[in-house]
């Protein structure tokens, strides 16, 4: 048999991934549950998985390192010493070394790192001198030797796979299978627009035909997005180390709790999240958690918690980030804003009005920097990335109860229900998650050179942004023009158009190079004509059109 190491060795560094998240979930838990027997068969074989792989690969290192760990966790599992904190802690900087340690040994460094080194002499400490000293004896399996292992190896993964009806599938192929999809769906409305121009029986007969394979061609489309659909839950389960080793950096006790890990959203939007929910949850710990006697003064657990919360709602995710700590001090945040000049009178704001200060750019009430705040590097950074995703970021406070902070996000990235609007020669198109309602333009608002304005929608003022003028698109206004009523995060617009295309589907394709970071802009898209239209970017035209308010006033 021809051994592929390389795949073999891939499949490997996978599976070592999975095996430490799950041993530092469970080391987590185990410091809560410290009896829990399930916890400790579930690290110890973890480890013993991990050494067997890498003894079959040759990986002498990472079978040295995990052999005297297996034997350390065998006395925690006979009850020969005691589950605490600070071996818990010793325990979590283990799967950071091997987290480290897999990509060198698969990059071909044999050598055990200095640091490694230190923490496995560490690791020895707490063995009988018997084993401590045995376990410095590993010797280099001969090359007839590890050939057999890897053939064995190999052996079991081919069994596995002809077992378990589940496939890894590169990322970049799924992507690519969706970007054919939206090239198909292009010359299929291509298709069917020549076929409608036939005008005949035999163009009738075609079209339904054409109708029937649509349907087949939805239905595969479907599919394909099912499958780049993951569950929430392995990410959401990384921020227990997270919020286990900040809040006891910073002297204080916090665990986390999770709810809607089942919820499955594309694997892209899980690629951006991380960074949001990292800076969330530190924000928690750092301005929400009080210290333990703080907290019990106050009648409440001195353990704080966290909550992630994921749910379905209206063809989107909503993620919410909940602490129980002391809330957002409206007062503080108010006498902030107006120091900076954002604000004249913070009195006569409401409380959503406050709320919104927190995510301004280089917003923070903190007075002393520290690792986690202080630095103007705030919430204006989880706006700016979930908007980035096309969502939306809003804020609820509890005085002396807590925070929330609700972020809502599309299911996909890479497919959009928008509404088609004409501008000119231009096709844009508007995300119809932030569309309202379609109305005409008043008569005594059709200026062609005003750029901006406010009209009244239904004894309510609402600010307008004429695309046209916008976008600097040349040619003649028509008769009537139409409003299209947008809203993000509480404020409403108007984008005056020429004319209403409709919704449709349609694939989102990323801009060049040349034109990325483009204001207004989130990419595009190719319509069934073959013409390339522009997705707008709502939050950024809400925010341009409130400054031209702003100004006006």
């Amino acid at each position: 048999m021809e051994i592929d190491r390389e795949a073999i060795l891939q499949t490997f560094f996978i599976e070592s991934d999975e095996h430490l998240c799950a041993m530092e979930e469970a080391l987590i838990a185990l410091e809560n549950r410290p009896e829990d027997e399930e916890l400790l068969q579930t690290v110890f074989r973890v480890a013993h998985t991990l050494k067997g792989s890498a003894s079959c690969l040759g990986l002498q290192s990472i079978t040295r390192f995990t052999h005297v760990l297996e034997d350390l966790l065998e006395r925690l599992r006979n009850r020969a010493i005691p589950v605490t904190s600070k071996l818990v802690t010793l325990l979590l900087q283990t799967v950071d070394a091997l987290r480290q340690m897999v990509p060198e040994a698969m990059a071909g460094i044999e050598e055990m790192q200095p640091p490694h080194k230190a923490l496995l002499r560490r690791l020895a400490k707490r063995l009988p001198a018997a084993v401590s000293k045995d376990q410095g004896s590993s010797h280099n399996s001969p090359a007839v030797e590890l050939k057999e292992s890897l053939r064995r190896k190999q052996e079991d993964i081919q069994a596995s796979a002809d077992h378990v009806k589940t496939l890894r599938v590169d990322i970049e192929k799924l992507d690519r299978m969706l970007t054919l999809t939206g090239e198909v769906a292009i010359a299929r409305g291509r298709l069917r627009l020549m076929i409608e121009r036939l005008g005949s029986r035999i163009g009738e007969e075609i079209i339904e035909t054409h109708l029937e394979t649509d349907r087949l061609f939805a239905e595969l489309q479907e599919l394909i997005m099912k499958v780049r659909m993951v569950p929430v839950g392995p990410t959401f389960r990384r921020y227990n180390r997270t919020v286990r080793d900040v809040a006891t950096s910073h002297g204080k006790l916090a665990r986390l709790h999770i709810e809607g890990d089942d919820v499955e959203v594309d694997t892209r939007v899980i690629e951006h999240l991380r960074d949001p929910l990292t800076h969330t949850i530190r924000n928690a710990l750092d301005h929400g958690l009080e210290p333990p006697d703080v907290r019990e003064a106050k009648g409440k657990d001195p353990c704080g918690c966290v909550s992630l919360r994921a749910a379905y709602d209206s063809g989107a995710i909503v993620i919410r980030v909940t602490d129980d700590g002391a809330g957002l001090n409206r007062e503080r945040i108010t006498q902030r804003a107006k120091s900076l000049g954002i604000v004249t009178e913070p009195e006569r704001m409401t409380d959503q009005d406050v709320m919104r200060l927190v995510l301004e750019p280089g917003f923070s009430t903190a007075e002393t920097v520290t690792d986690l705040s202080g630095r103007g590097f705030g919430m204006d950074v989880v706006r700016r990335n979930i908007e980035a995703l096309r969502g939306s970021v809003e804020i609820e406070n509890r005085d002396g109860e807590g925070t929330t902070i609700t972020m809502r996000l599309p299911l996909t990235l890479a497919i959009i229900d928008g509404l088609g609007v004409g501008v000119g020669s231009e096709t844009h198109l508007i995300p119809m998650e932030t569309v309202i309602e379609c109305l005409e333009l008043p008569d005594e608002e059709r200026d062609p050179a005003r750029l901006s304005g406010v009209i009244d929608l239904r004894g309510q003022p609402l600010p307008y942004l004429r695309l046209r003028n916008f976008f600097a698109i040349g040619g003649a206004v028509p008769q009537r023009e139409h409003v299209v009523v947008v809203q993000h995060a509480g404020s409403k617009a108007g984008l005056v158009v020429d004319t209403l295309h409709g919704e449709s589907q349609a694939v989102i394709k990323p801009l060049g190079k040349l034109f990325r970071g483009l204001p207004s802009i989130l990419g595009s898209t190719i319509l069934g004509s073959g013409r390339v239209a522009l997705i707008l970017d709502v939050p950024e035209i809400l925010r341009h059109a409130a400054e031209r308010q702003m100004q006006m006033v």
